[in-house]
């Protein structure tokens, strides 16, 4: 084999491997937006109620890093103010009184509800924010034509005998009481229930989507639970679906898209 013949072998194995590499870049790039939006893009305008939660944070995060424009529904702007970017929109009012929720939704293309029932005051308990307050944003959303809802629940709503029932106030049936006016509104909707919610990094644990409500020992950082709950607004995989989400140190991480089209429509 001549030099020429050796300088050939040598280009064509080069070509080979190039061709190679951006196959496999293509590849994971094409991987990557099957779970994700543009992130420069404008997906629309989307309503959170509870915003100022831990949840509701971290969703409003997530958001933003996607591509949606936000619009906070919040009890004390001044308040809010102080715990949410300056670069979204702002609406006063409470889950309780349907009339201020009507106010704030001009415009809006999805309602997301990280609400939760507060201590100590028994006007706003499980009974008016967990069902009455989740059963206003949902009628109200469908009465104004918004596409779509998304209600962050809890694990265990099924399980009468919960002991956390007794502790707050049948919060666990209140809950379910919510997410059954969710599921009878009409309007597209994903019902995700969490595990117990902890403050953890993002990233670090596989998303596990169960059916069955039969797990009471999962947990889920609150950042992963807002990255399925974003998800579920751009993929249609996840409409008319019910399901707990825990976080798992093993299995492997699997696409959200593939988990949300191999759960059950309810």
């Amino acid at each position: 084999m001549n030099k020429q013949e050796n300088s050939f072998i040598s280009i064509r194995q080069i070509t080979g491997c190039l061709i190679a590499l951006i196959f496999s870049v293509s590849t994971l790039a094409n991987h990557h937006d099957s779970d994700s939006q543009a992130p420069n893009a404008d997906n629309g305008l989307v309503l959170v109620a509870g915003a100022t939660g831990r949840t509701g944070r971290e969703t409003v995060s997530e958001l933003l890093s996607k591509g949606f424009r936000v619009r906070a529904f919040v009890r004390n702007l001044d308040s809010a103010r102080e715990k949410l970017p300056a670069t979204i929109e702002f609406a006063e009012g409470d889950v309780r009184n349907r009339e201020s929720i009507d106010a704030a939704l001009n415009g809006v293309s999805a309602v997301i509800s990280t609400i939760g029932a507060g201590r100590g005051d028994p006007s706003n308990g499980p009974e008016f924010v967990d069902y009455g307050g989740v059963k206003n944003l949902v009628e109200a959303a469908a009465d104004a034509g918004a596409a779509q809802f998304v209600l962050v629940s809890s694990r265990g709503v099924t399980q009468i005998k919960q002991p956390l029932n007794k502790m707050f106030g049948n919060i666990l049936i209140w809950k379910y009481l919510g997410e059954e006016a969710v599921r009878n509104s009409g309007i597209a909707y994903t019902v995700i229930r969490p595990g117990r919610l902890t403050d953890e990094p993002g990233g670090e644990y596989a998303l596990d989507f169960l059916q069955g409500d039969d797990d009471t020992e999962s947990r889920i950082p609150r950042a992963d639970l807002a990255r399925a709950v974003v998800a579920a607004l751009s993929m249609p995989e996840a409409s008319n679906k019910t399901f707990e989400l825990a976080g798992r140190e093993n299995p492997a991480p699997a696409s959200l898209r593939d988990q949300f089209a191999a759960l059950e429509v309810d």
